[in-house]
């Protein structure tokens, strides 16, 4: 079946790029002598007209940057969303009404105030959170500022000849077809086929995540391989020669090498996240529903108070009160808490937004080498001839690794540790070095020659286990030595495949004395160099085997269970090979039943891959680009996707998840591509990030549902209020103030408590839960607000304004609509306030939950200022009048009333459709 990305847009690979794929494909099956012919090359290079050829056909070796983004692009960019555009139409709309076309003396620009600090406050957190962008990129870029040694031809014009030399040249100024050499500590300046290679070793953990340096060979291959970075003929730009040496054909350069393709992904536009997506949907929600309200209450009031002008002034405050005025700071204070919170536990959040992804995922992707895993090789066992642990073999082993005098690797500083945990470092004293057979690819072993205190000299030998069986005759267990029989051999190959199958690397051990000492024997009791040969090391005594392993940390475990406690599903994505994979995922008890390899990926469409990743959670031989795809495909099918990783192989799909997440050792480019990293080394910082996260959602929730509602229940009551009074029933200006203390009492939510139940699964947002809310809760108070209409209307305003309204003069009139405005501003305020310690929790508030001291501190708070307004010189100024004392007791039985109310609808609600927020 053809591979079609038609789901995940970003990684579809381009022409071009399919172009030079096809080329590193063709290169690994062709030999030496028809790759240069296919490239017009040959062993004495290129010449200057044949560079300027290869470079105008296939392009410079230079990893390009697009056209950032510029300052003010940006800064616009931070406040366009549908939230702010409503917010600053209304604001222009709120600045000709109540400032530009006021009369002398009365221009009021106090809701253009609190409406454009809103704006800017939200806009201008956004611009800072943005401000990093395209840094990833560069770091690729900066990566490879360096040289590379090619073969280049140069024309004598005195004598006519033509002769080759080996130059070194920036990396930049390399092309197609360049003949280049690599030797020890090179980066390889391009994407290259080996055409000729000496015991060469290449780094390229960043790019598979393998932890060992990996042999490239000259060879052709039957056959190409799907995922280039799997062939062992190819090494790739940006990847680093660790011993060795070879010659080199560059196949792809610049944009068209498989570090380039990782920086275009990078450099690509993110896909909205969870978070994006659920805030952007909430807007629209918000905004149609009041395209719907606002032109219904201007007609309403224009048809029954004959006042158009001040139906639309009141119309316009209708739009500002279904406007959650401040959520963007109810969300910037939720994700900043969030991130002091998690700084406390040595966690760097970069991105704010990061956060309550991290709660909503439900998902967790990561690599194994370096995030799972130590990224170091540590000594698993030291077993004898028969499989048995033996501290014979770890002795020998400690002193061919403690004397040796070359570059101590990875497996000689383990063998080093896990002897001196095991007090076995003294030998040293015991012993003295007297010579040395250095290792060499050839040999693929190394041998040190030590004399105990006793005079007893020995030649001890560690290799690959094929080369050490080959040199022993005999072997060794406890103080016997027996004949190394070919039944022996087998069953020590079937032990050793045994543990390579489990992901572990080993090392064969063999000795033997050392009878025919030199006659001269140097003054440090050393032997002559050269005394001993690797011909020396024949008729061995094998004594058993080593075996490595890259462990998983001792968090690992204990953390992927605490995500699995709380519904997140976690995934390995790894390019190392499933024999090590499927070890590690054991080891941490993830399922590795069956691991899905990059090579069977490349023929699956997107459906068929959504499927098995759903199937799946071990993924193994990965290019970086099918680590991105099959994060992309993840989110496709509706999952929250984080991405936990440390190498460049990492960074795109760190880009393409929802949260990135990456590691204090990780290199620059993944913790520039990272919204979140974890400067511990114990993964549990993970679950408190899920915890922190989920608490932002519900506390962000919260705020939206409650809001929501009270304003739909407000609107609801305006109007009912404007079809039956003969005035409006509360001042534009009162209903601003009105949301403004409410969002003020707010402002202590980010702090509120969350119960636990809350907490246990992934939340994702759900902008018809909001309506559903909306609608539900929202009328609720209309009841209260009505029975408040009567009330006033028809008993408080009459009986202290002196008479009915319409019995009134025009003086007695006025004070009756200020009445009545400051006891519908107070009812409101207070239901709508003390509502919130309802609608926090499905449980039984002040009781079974309680909120938090902040939270409590301001709704008290909030509820006494605007009962305390209408007695000052601010509720004159808007038109409110003190309230006679026998409104309150009313107020309170009101207030009681619909708290009963709220929590009756609330069960109901809950048993409906299963949760509250």
């Amino acid at each position: 079946m053809a591979r079609k990305n038609t789901a995940v847009k970003n990684n579809t690979p381009s022409p071009r790029a399919e172009r030079a794929r096809r080329r590193l494909q063709r290169s690994m099956v062709r030999d030496r002598d028809t790759l240069l012919i296919q490239y017009d090359n040959s062993a004495a290079g290129y010449d200057e007209d044949d560079v300027e050829e290869q470079r105008e056909e296939y392009g410079v070796n230079v990893i390009t940057r697009h056209n950032e983004e510029s300052l003010i692009s940006r800064f616009s960019g931070a406040f366009i969303n549908p939230f702010t555009i409503v917010l600053i139409i209304l604001a222009v709309v709120s600045f000709f009404t109540d400032i530009f076309w006021a009369e002398p003396g009365k221009a009021d620009p106090t809701a253009v105030t609190i409406i454009i600090t809103m704006v800017v406050v939200s806009g201008l957190l956004r611009f800072v959170q943005e401000w990093r962008s395209g840094s990833a990129a560069k770091h690729l870029s900066e990566m490879v500022e360096t040289t590379a040694s090619v073969a280049r031809k140069f024309k004598d014009y005195e004598s006519g000849e033509t002769h080759s030399e080996k130059l070194e040249i920036p990396m930049d100024e390399v092309v197609v077809g360049d003949v280049v050499y690599l030797a020890a500590g090179d980066m390889v300046p391009a994407d290259v086929r080996i055409i000729q290679a000496k015991d060469l070793f290449v780094s390229q953990s960043a790019l598979t995540g393998e932890s060992e340096a990996v042999e490239k060979i000259a060879v052709p291959l039957a056959e190409p391989k799907g995922n280039p970075l799997e062939s062992n003929n190819l090494a790739f730009m940006g990847t680093n020669v660790i011993s060795g040496s070879a010659t080199a054909l560059v196949v792809t350069v610049g944009d068209d090498t498989i570090l380039g393709s990782i920086a275009a992904q990078l450099q690509a536009k993110p896909a909205p996240t969870s978070f994006e997506k659920g805030i952007t949907s909430v807007s629209w929600i918000l905004i149609r529903f009041m395209l719907i309200m606002v032109p219904v209450v201007l007609l309403i009031n224009g048809f029954t108070k004959g006042n158009w002008f001040e139906a639309f002034l009141f119309a316009l405050s209708v739009a500002v009160g279904l406007t959650p005025e401040m959520l963007p700071m109810i969300v910037s204070a939720n994700l900043a808490k969030g991130a002091v919170s998690m700084s406390k536990k040595r966690v760097i959040v970069k991105k704010l937004n990061s956060i309550q992804n991290f709660g909503a995922m439900d998902v967790l992707c990561t690599d194994k080498t370096g995030t799972i895993t130590q990224d170091k090789v540590i000594l698993e066992y030291h077993l004898d001839i028969h499989g048995m642990e033996s501290i014979d073999v770890l002795r020998q082993a400690f002193l061919n690794s403690y004397y040796q005098t070359g570059l101590k690797n990875l497996m000689d500083i383990s063998i080093i540790e896990y002897s001196q945990k095991a007090e076995l470092t003294s030998l040293w004293e015991d012993h003295k070095k007297v010579d040395e057979i250095p290792f060499d690819f050839n040999r693929r072993r190394m041998s040190v020659v030590v004399e105990d205190k006793s005079g007893r000299v020995e030649l001890i030998t560690k290799g690959a286990i094929e080369e050490m069986l080959a040199i022993s005759s005999r072997a060794g267990y406890e103080d016997s030595i027996e004949p190394m029989t070919e039944e022996l051999q087998k069953k020590i190959l079937a032990s050793c495949r045994n543990l390579n199958n489990k992901g572990m690397r080993v090392l064969g051990l063999a000795k033997k004395a050392v009878q025919e000492l030199p006659e001269e024997i140097l003054p440090d009791g050393t032997f002559p160099a050269g005394t001993l040969s690797p011909s020396d090391e024949c008729d061995m005594i094998f004594v058993g085997c080593l075996a490595f392993l890259d462990p998983p940390k001792e968090s690992a475990a204990m953390a992927i269970k605490a995500l699995g406690e709380y519904g997140v599903n976690v995934k390995v994505l790894t390019g190392d090979n499933d024999a090590v994979t499927r070890t590690v995922c054991n080891a941490v008890e993830i399922d590795a039943v069956r691991i899905l390899l990059g090579s069977e990926l490349e023929d699956m469409d997107d459906e068929t891959l959504a499927k098995a990743a759903a199937e799946v959670d071990v993924f193994a031989k990965l290019s970086p680009s099918q680590k991105a795809r099959i994060v992309a495909v993840l989110r496709n099918s509706g999952n929250t996707v984080g991405f936990l990783g440390d190498g460049i192989n990492d960074a795109a799909a760190m880009r393409a998840a929802d949260v990135g997440i990456s590691v204090d050792t990780a290199v620059d480019i993944a913790k520039e591509s990272a919204n979140i990293i974890l400067l511990e080394k114990d993964l549990m910082v993970l679950e408190g990030g899920v915890i922190e996260g989920r608490k932002i959602y519900a506390n962000i929730i919260k705020y939206i549902k409650m809001t929501a509602s009270s304003n739909f229940g407000n609107m609801f009551s305006v109007l009912a209020a404007s079809a039956f009074l003969p005035f409006i029933p509360m001042l534009p200006i009162q209903i601003l103030v009105l949301n403004l203390i409410y969002d003020i009492s707010c402002i202590a939510i980010p702090w509120d408590n969350v119960d636990l139940d809350f907490l246990r699964k992934p939340r994702k947002w759900d902008a018809s839960s909001i309506s559903r809310f909306m609608f539900w809760i929202g009328p609720t108070s209309s009841v209260f607000d009505i029975s408040t209409y009567i009330l006033m209307f028809f008993y408080i305003c009459p009986l202290f304004a002196g008479g009915t309204y319409s019995s009134l003069d025009p003086q007695g009139q006025i004070y009756f609509i200020i009445l009545f405005h400051t006891g519908w501003f107070v009812e409101s305020l207070w239901s709508q306030t003390l509502v919130i310690h309802m609608i926090r929790t499905p449980k039984l508030p002040f009781i079974r939950s309680r909120a938090s001291l902040q939270l409590s501190f301001f709704t008290t708070l909030g509820i006494t200022a605007g009962t305390v307004i209408p007695y000052t010189w601010l509720g004159q100024r808007i038109g409110m009048t003190p309230l006679p004392f026998l409104f309150f007791p009313y107020l309170v039985g009101t207030i009681l009333a619909y708290m009963a109310l709220v929590t009756v609808m609330k069960k109901i609600f809950v048993m409906k459709h299963k949760e509250l927020l």
